[in-house]
């Protein structure tokens, strides 16, 4: 396949390394020669510099010839205007975009993005998608990672494993054998920022991340096995109200009830604009790192602190201030990948990864067929793929063990009739099913080839 990427920020950069792993022709289009060269430097891939909405440099970089353009600019008009010369000079069959304004994407707008005006196939917005995944963590306390899969039929749930954990040192196969009334599968562990992805006599230790995949029927009950029983939050601080606090104040007001929301906005006319907007928010004008604006909050009675500022450090440091003066749990947005390593033994309770986040949502919509959802799992080590099996694919009316999959793939569930399964062995795979499955990132591609999907577009 054929790529033309504009924006050689950190979400180009990744879509562009993870492309270029798969061997596809990819080129990145960037107005920055620093990023441009470095991209060079340290990726298999064409990069040229020059403004990604322009004729001229859009058909240097081939997209007379390609399959797809991602455009990934800081500029919103930069990368609708590259999408639209896509379309009506070079014809390239799909267009991805991301947006940032959120007055782009008002309902009433709508008819923008229609293939008469300005044809874009798939619209990002990270600030929505971001606030989406923080929801579902509250949604969901005391995880690392949060995924609703097949409709909401499962979950692929991340958690740290404390020392009070029932399950530790208890090998793997043992864990389903001592809950046999619960559908769930261990798919990876993460252990002093190692991925693991276990066989059946290795065990959890204390410190571990484990990702899991669940029936949403039986998740509570399983987040109790690993020694979660948190009680979802009712009193919330967000710290930081840019487009990521307001989205997320705006979701938990519509999907929750008897919440208490604070929101904390160090600039004066910012604060003001979301008090108007947010009636039955307290919205306080200081910083997070100031204790008496935390003291106002009333931090030491708080359940979850999300801090979502623009600064990393900020949003660090105020996590664990919030932790020392009493907050129970702290979600931290981090933009660095750097700073992840830090994360477990500081104490900040969850990391979110915009990076992460909006690239595994772009990669949904550019790994085509019958692949409904991807997700990335901590750095990208391996994909959660949810697929649906066809009537001419190889794998269709074959026992799990006759596939005979490496170490590297795990059939995670089996969806059927609307139900959630466990899968074993001897479970023979129908065409209709859809099958989760997990695949480190050597293995993505084999996994695409049994669902008789390619990284294509045709």
């Amino acid at each position: 396949m054929r790529v033309v990427i504009c924006g050689a920020g950190q979400v180009g950069y990744s879509i562009a390394a993870y492309l270029s792993r798969e061997d596809n022709d990819v080129t990145v289009v960037d107005v920055k020669p620093q990023l441009i060269s470095q991209i060079n430097d340290e990726l298999d891939v064409n990069a040229i510099t020059g403004y990604a909405s322009s004729p001229d440099v859009l058909n240097a970089a081939g997209a007379g010839d390609a399959d797809l353009l991602i455009a990934v600019t800081q500029s919103d008009e930069v990368n609708m205007v590259a999408c639209q010369i896509a379309h009506s000079l070079f014809g390239v069959p799909k267009k991805i975009a991301r947006v940032r304004e959120q007055s782009y994407l008002k309902p009433e707008w709508s008819n923008l993005f229609s293939r008469a005006h300005m044809p874009i196939d798939v619209i990002i917005s990270p600030e929505v998608v971001v606030a989406q995944d923080i929801y579902q963590r509250l949604a969901v306390p005391g995880t690392t990672f949060v995924n609703i899969l097949a409709h909401g039929l499962a979950h692929m749930i991340g958690v740290i494993c404390e020392k009070d954990c029932p399950v530790l040192n208890t090998p793997v196969y043992q864990i389903h054998t001592l809950f046999p009334d619960l559908s769930f599968q261990i798919l990876a562990i993460i252990r002093k920022n190692k991925p693991i992805i276990p066989d059946r006599t290795d065990h959890i230790e204390a410190g571990d991340e484990v990702f899991f995949i669940v029936d949403t029927r039986h998740l509570k009950r399983t987040m109790a096995v690993f020694g979660h029983e948190e009680k979802e939050a009712r009193r919330i601080i967000l710290a930081g109200g840019g487009n990521i606090g307001l989205g997320l104040a705006k979701l938990l007001r519509a999907k929750t009830k008897g919440v208490q929301i604070k929101m904390i906005e160090r600039n004066l006319e910012r604060a003001r604009l979301l008090s108007q907007h947010l009636e039955d928010v307290t919205v306080l004008n200081g910083s997070s790192l100031d204790k008496a604006i935390l003291e106002e909050a009333s931090i030491e009675t708080t359940e979850t602190l999300v801090a979502i500022t623009s600064d990393d450090e900020s949003n660090i440091l105020g996590s664990l201030l919030a932790k020392q003066y009493g907050c129970k749990r702290v979600i931290t947005l981090v933009n660095n990948e750097a700073y992840s390593p830090l994360i477990g033994p500081l104490g900040v309770d969850a990391m979110v990864s915009p990076r992460s986040i909006i690239v595994s949502t772009i990669m949904q919509h550019v790994r085509r067929g019958r692949v409904k959802g991807l997700y990335n799992l901590r750095d990208g080590f391996a994909e959660v793929i949810e697929a649906q099996v066809s009537e001419t694919s190889s794998i269709a009316n074959t026992t799990i063990e006759d596939l005979s999959l490496p170490h590297e793939i795990i059939v995670g569930g089996v969806i059927r009739n609307e139900t959630f399964m466990v899968p074993s062995p001897e479970m023979t795979i129908r065409a209709g099913d859809d099958l989760i499955m997990l695949a480190v990132r050597t293995q993505v591609q084999n996994v695409e080839k049994m669902f008789s999907v390619r990284v294509d577009l045709f």
